[in-house]
């Protein structure tokens, strides 16, 4: 009998440690038999009518190279340059604008949506992919879908189709609702989703890597905010090879590194500015916009409210303007989107929660945005910042933290739970502060599994679960070696592949400049002197 309790005591502690909820506090809540349906944003291959790629991001990537010599070279140098030319001398860059969206539009030509928005007929996923979920319908007992779509769609559009999905999950599995986890470019379609058709058919909804409220990567560039800055492609950089996207030598970066502290970028990119940009940009940004990625209404749906207009004015002038014009229809798709979704955000998804909907917010953050934007310095996930996904958190940039008296408020407001161990996020702020999660050292694509661990506990519980539910607690890091997430403290929250230091990056003195350029210079020579190293021969192998 003794033997059989102990089996029986080694059983209910295994069950109780490895449970799937992994929660402090499992046994206050249960898991419900509810389906659950993915949808993700980009990145999806689409197809035309005779089943080949029209476009893929990799796929451009491992082309890279053959279109570098070929068509894009022979397409701006030969066809693009003399309009430029051209226009330096007269002041009029009409033409020049004009040949840059004809010559570049035309590598991305299947790909494009028409003035309407509207794909060419035949357009879309796989037959694979829609077979896999005829599939999954074909089987009562399948809880688990995907919702795979044209991703470059109006999210209306988007929400229609998912809407009959939905449907008819519902009655295949016998359930009267679903949950569904939106991650990225699919939290736009599921907020229009429930704009439209309300939250009937919903059990839970969670928003990862949200980009609803707006992505800065997508947002500032075509609102005339492109900047360029040379401390942030270093950081940028070094997170690239950190995350084995690619590998650059460190040499590259004390180069340039020691470019910008000597001035020699600043200059140029001064002079670019001083001289062409103002009168460049507007027309070049419309031409490459709508040459490549925005006649995709999905992708306008990542501009933020407040630079929407000048979004808006820089890809299609001014009202009344020839593009105005011939993209009437594509425009009329963004503008009721801006109004019926962008513009009324906080109250759609609040109203979520008054239904009494199940929700989830995962904001991802630690590495370097897209350098190519004014708020390069903000805490981000390399497309969106930590703010923006997390529905109004107050963060730090990545030179700091929030600040000794910000804290002592929020401890004084009896709000200092929410206050990141890294002292670079209040949650308090955000729209739900008990159901947002913070990982740290994740990056916008990737997705580990105590990720989606959280999503589907939280999208199958009989309550509403909050970051007290859990064992990772609101703020967690993540190592990308080991793959392992980890309550987040004091003592483990420096996951940064690089230091950001604002007296070196952003000197306010002459003296500052000074010691950041000496500095920079000894790491520059130290890194000359690694690689002379290596090209000399030793004495031993000259002997030999």
């Amino acid at each position: 009998m003794k033997k059989l309790i102990s089996v029986l005591l080694a059983v209910i502690m295994t069950v109780t440690v490895f449970s799937p909820a992994v929660s402090a506090s499992a046994a206050s809540y249960k898991l419900l038999d509810i389906p659950v349906v993915r949808i993700f944003g980009d990145g999806e291959p689409l197809y035309n009518k005779d089943g080949e790629v029209i476009f893929h991001f990799s796929e451009m990537l491992s082309k890279g190279d053959e279109i570098e010599k070929n068509e894009l070279y022979s397409s701006v140098i030969n066809v693009v340059m003399p309009f430029l030319v051209e226009g330096l001398g007269t002041g009029n860059f009409d033409r020049y604008y004009a040949a840059l969206e004809k010559e570049i539009g035309e590598l991305f030509a299947e790909a494009r949506l028409d003035e309407n928005g509207n794909p060419a007929e035949g357009q879309g996923v796989s037959k694979e992919r829609i077979r896999t979920m005829e599939n999954w319908l074909k089987n009562p007992k399948c809880r688990n879908f995907i919702f795979w779509y044209d991703w470059r769609l109006d999210p209306y559009e988007s929400a229609a189709s998912l809407k009959a999905y939905i449907e008819r999950i519902k009655f295949v599995t016998g359930k009267d609702k679903v949950s569904v986890q939106s991650f990225c470019l699919g939290t736009s379609v599921i907020v229009a989703y429930i704009e439209k058709y309300g939250t009937d058919d919903l059990y839970g909804v969670s928003f990862d890597s949200s980009v609803v409220g707006g992505a800065e990567i997508i947002s500032e560039p075509i609102s005339g905010k492109f900047r360029i800055n040379g401390n942030a492609i270093n950081r940028f950089i070094a997170d690239c090879n950190a995350n084995g996207l690619f590998n650059v030598d460190e040499f590259v970066n004390q180069t340039l590194d020691l470019l910008m502290k000597t001035g020699v970028v600043g200059s140029v990119v001064g002079v670019v500015r001083e001289k062409l940009y103002y009168r460049l940009f507007e027309g070049v940004t419309s031409a490459l916009a709508l040459s490549t990625f925005f006649t995709w209404p999905v992708y306008w749906s990542a501009v933020t409210e407040d630079d929407y207009d000048n979004a808006i004015n820089y890809v299609f002038g001014k009202e009344g303007s020839e593009k105005r014009i011939k993209y009437a229809g594509l425009i009329a798709k963004l503008d009721n989107y801006d109004e019926k979704v962008r513009r009324k955000l906080p109250e759609i998804l609040k109203q979520v929660e008054a239904d009494g909907v199940k929700i989830v917010v995962f904001a991802k953050y630690g590495h370097q945005i897209v350098p190519i934007i004014e708020s390069s310095d903000a805490i981000a996930d390399q497309y969106v910042s930590a703010t923006r996904a997390s529905f109004g958190a107050t963060t730090s940039t990545v030179y700091g933290t929030l600040g000794e008296d910000y804290i002592a408020d929020r401890l004084a407001e009896d709000k200092g739970k929410y206050i990141s161990p890294d002292k670079q996020i209040d949650a308090s702020t955000c729209l739900f502060p008990d159901y947002t999660w913070f990982a740290k050292g994740v990056n916008h694509t990737d997705r580990p599994d105590a990720e989606y661990e959280i999503l589907y506990a939280a999208m199958r519980a009989d309550r509403q679960l909050t970051v007290d539910d859990f064992k990772y607690t609101q703020f967690m890091v993540y190592d990308n070696d080991t793959k392992v997430m980890s309550v987040m403290t004091e003592e483990n929250c420096n996951t940064y592949n690089w230091e950001a230091n604002d007296d070196e990056d952003n000197p306010t003195t002459k003296n500052e400049g000074i010691s950041a350029l000496i500095r920079s210079l000894l790491r520059w020579l130290t890194g000359l002197l690694k690689i002379l190293a290596k090209l000399i021969p030793s004495k031993a192998a000259v002997t030999d």
